[in-house]
């Protein structure tokens, strides 16, 4: 298999090998014309932004749109706190009905809890830690209510 020269004088193609837009040449090397897998790489040359894409499972979506905030993402559940109660940082033991949250932000996961439906959330005592997944979230969470939540004492 040598190299052909496609184009003539001047830079223009040469009528002998001039691609064909039908593909027939393609087909004839016995090789498929159809491209595989994705076409533009995320990127595109006319401007215009790809949709998002979802990335299920991962509670995020790749390509967010420009300007888009990108809060901390959390979880509430409402449980009652054991025998105990749970030991906060700012005001120690909170008692009785509470929410509890577990929110993920800047690599870390904050569980923090509030007198139920009250305006004041406080954090945890030993309710912080790395957590570089955000997909986690939910299995933390999940964790953090099976611990803290005792309705039976």
């Amino acid at each position: 298999m040598g190299e052909q020269a496609v184009t003539g004088a001047g830079g223009t193609p040469a009528p002998e090998k001039t691609p064909d837009a039908t593909g027939d040449d393609a087909a004839a090397a016995g090789t498929d014309p159809t491209p595989t897998g994705p076409a533009s790489a995320g990127m595109t040359a006319d401007g215009q932004q790809a949709a998002p894409a979802d990335v299920s499972g991962a509670g995020m979506s790749a390509d967010a749109a420009p300007g888009a905030p990108a809060g901390p993402a959390s979880r509430t559940a409402d449980i009652t706190a054991g025998p105990g109660g749970v030991m906060t940082d700012e005001v120690g033991v909170v008692t009785g009905e509470l929410t509890l949250r577990t929110e993920h932000a800047d690599g870390r996961v904050t569980l923090r809890v509030q007198y139920k439906d009250a305006d004041e959330w406080y954090a945890v005592t030993g309710g912080s830690a790395p957590l570089a997944d955000p997909a986690a979230l939910d299995a933390v969470h999940t964790v953090a209510v099976g611990l803290l939540n005792r309705p039976e004492g």
